[in-house]
């Protein structure tokens, strides 16, 4: 790679941003660790400009723009996934006043889902991870009406038919069978509108309760309903190694706030 003559050097700004001392980010320097722009790096005096250069060590993106935030939300039922409702309904302003950047949703989850959320300033990763065509994975449990069989899940992995068109889950699983409902977990890469609900009213199960637990490398864990907290430094860098691979010339659809519907609203 050839050295900019202007710049940082590569194990100041690795310091700087979090990943090591600067003693120890040189030794990941010489070992071939570290990474500019895609190219392996292994000169001490690489200098490099932290607001437009891309910099990633064993091959997970590194933060190093520290205006950025990364917040994950729980977010309870009753709630619109926008920063402002017209219709005066609760929206997620409450969840992003502890934060003073204007952050905003990467895509959306319906009026009566509940689940991970992921709030940002980062208009770049957002605008990848809500692009219909990059397809972040997303894991939702169900609860739905009725004793789901494995016949049933078997026709949720091999597709259904729906007005817009076929859709399969990635992965489907039954949790439990008791009663008078079912608990399923279903892995799904579409945005599409209300896929879940409409895929399990299709087989015969109306949903009655749907959280999303994960959201592409993100798990919702033991974050309470209605409770915001920013990503950890092993998140930051795993979602933003994720976007990173999602990006590319035909990812240039502008995103602010989250359409109200549509193909990239992600509503399940």
């Amino acid at each position: 790679m050839e050295e900019k003559a202007e710049g940082i050097r590569l194990q100041k700004v690795l310091a700087n941003a979090g990943v090591a001392s600067r003693r120890v980010s040189e030794q990941l320097i010489v070992e071939g660790r570290v990474r500019v722009n895609g190219q392996t790096v292994t000169e001490l005096g690489s200098r490099i400009d932290p607001e437009t250069d891309l910099v990633d060590v064993d091959g997970v993106a590194v933060q190093l723009d520290a205006d950025k935030r990364y917040v994950m939300l729980n977010k309870p039922t009753g709630v619109i996934s926008s920063m402002r409702d017209d219709r005066g309904r609760p929206d997620l302003r409450d969840y992003a006043k502890d934060w003073d950047e204007r952050l905003f949703n990467v895509g959306r989850l319906d009026y009566d889902t509940s689940g991970l959320l992921v709030l940002t300033n980062d208009g770049e990763l957002a605008q990848v991870l809500a692009h219909p065509s990059f397809g972040v994975t997303k894991v939702y449990i169900a609860k739905v009406d009725g004793r789901v069989t494995a016949q049933t899940i078997a026709r949720l992995t091999r597709g259904v038919e729906l007005d817009d068109g076929p859709i399969q889950a990635d992965k489907a699983r039954l949790l439990d069978a008791s009663g008078d409902s079912s608990l399923v977990e279903l892995t799904l890469h579409s945005g599409r509108n209300r896929i879940v609900r409409r895929m399990m009213a299709e087989v015969g199960h109306p949903v009655v309760e749907l959280v999303r637990r994960q959201f592409g490398p993100l798990h919702l864990g033991t974050l309470p309903v209605g409770q915001a907290r920013e990503l950890t430094k092993l998140e930051r860098g795993a979602l933003l190694t994720l976007s990173r691979r999602g990006s590319g010339p035909d990812q240039a659809d502008p995103v602010g706030e989250a359409p109200p519907s549509g193909e990239n609203s992600e509503n399940s």
